[in-house]
């Protein structure tokens, strides 16, 4: 009886010491901002002495919106790595970002993550114009989960269903919109142009032309849909009626954005209105879009409750 009370006894403190080397340890970097290297796609949060960085390619955070439940993901391995480093002293950018990072302080333990996904969920970051409602979007905020992450630590594996690493964010210069209030038409369609250097808002009423814009004093409205059709185009250099209205697309200037507009709903969103009063020996139509808003994959903003796109002239 003695001797299997001694042998329980040693069962009992071998498994009170020995918990199969899987020391679990709390890191939390959810609290901290994360920053970017400049000459590196490493993403780091910095905590004291501690280090949690993430390497993925920048071309990862797209300019675009996710979808509710659909969020970028990612695999790590050999090209998507996260890595946790505790240093012997405070540690900082000088020790992630050069080519040639700081050998001081020295790293005291590394847990390097061998499985999981990451998960980036992307956010417009936009202001609002309160005279007018028109928006603008001036960034994106991206934030990062790991889920099922398993790091490898000295003292072995631990594993998290979900990690926390952050907010991420970047800014974006604002679509300038410098349009003025002067439009034109087309010289090879209804299209009504309106130009400002490497800009373009064009509004294509296509078959509707005729009713819109009438010989008479009128006020006529409608809505943006497959009929009418607004775009807005961003080129590296400046752009005319001319690349508009050639046979086959000019390779100059390069479009390097362009937005289109979400079709109305009636008495809420892309609604248009025509103003046609008389000038001269003619007529002057000018043209409102109302609580309009434009659309580049999954990102929107919008021209404002009663944005004039301009007025021109024609003569009957």
């Amino acid at each position: 009886m003695k001797r299997i009370l001694s042998i329980f006894l040693l069962l009992l403190l071998i498994t009170a010491c020995d918990d199969g080397n899987l020391t679990v340890d709390a890191i939390d970097f959810s609290e901290i901002a994360a920053q970017k290297c400049a000459l590196k796609d490493v993403l780091y949060k910095v905590k004291d002495n501690e280090m949690l960085y993430l390497e993925i390619p920048a071309t990862t955070f797209t300019e675009n919106e996710t979808l509710d439940g659909e969020p970028i993901e990612l695999q790590i391995n050999a090209t998507n790595k996260v890595t946790y480093r505790r240093y012997s002293d405070v540690v900082s950018a000088d020790n992630i970002c050069p080519t040639v990072p700081s050998g001081t302080p020295s790293v005291t333990e590394q847990w390097q993550a061998t499985a999981g996904t990451i998960q980036i969920t992307a956010t417009a970051i936009k202001t609002t114009t309160a005279s007018t409602n028109a928006t603008k979007i001036t960034g994106y905020k991206y934030y990062v989960v790991f889920k099922d992450i398993t790091f490898q630590k000295p003292t072995g594996p631990q594993v998290y269903s979900t990690f926390i690493f952050g907010n991420y964010s970047t800014t974006i210069s604002s679509l300038a919109f410098g349009f003025d209030d002067q439009v034109d038409k087309s010289s090879c369609d209804n299209r009504i142009f309106n130009f400002s250097g490497s800009e373009s808002l064009v509004f294509d009423p296509g078959t509707n032309y005729a009713s819109l814009f009438p010989n008479e004093p009128a006020t006529k409205t409608a809505l943006i849909d497959a009929t009418n059709k607004l775009t807005y185009r961003l080129f590296n250099n400046a752009v005319t009626d001319a690349y508009f209205c050639a046979a086959t697309t000019p390779s100059t200037p390069l479009l390097t954005q362009q937005w289109d507009a979400v079709e109305g709903v009636d008495g809420t969103s892309g609604m248009i209105e025509v103003v046609t009063s008389v000038y001269g020996s003619g007529y002057q139509h000018t043209i409102h879009f109302k609580k309009l808003v434009l659309k580049k994959g999954n990102s929107t903003f919008t021209l404002g409750d009663d944005y004039i796109f301009g007025s021109f002239v024609t003569n009957p």
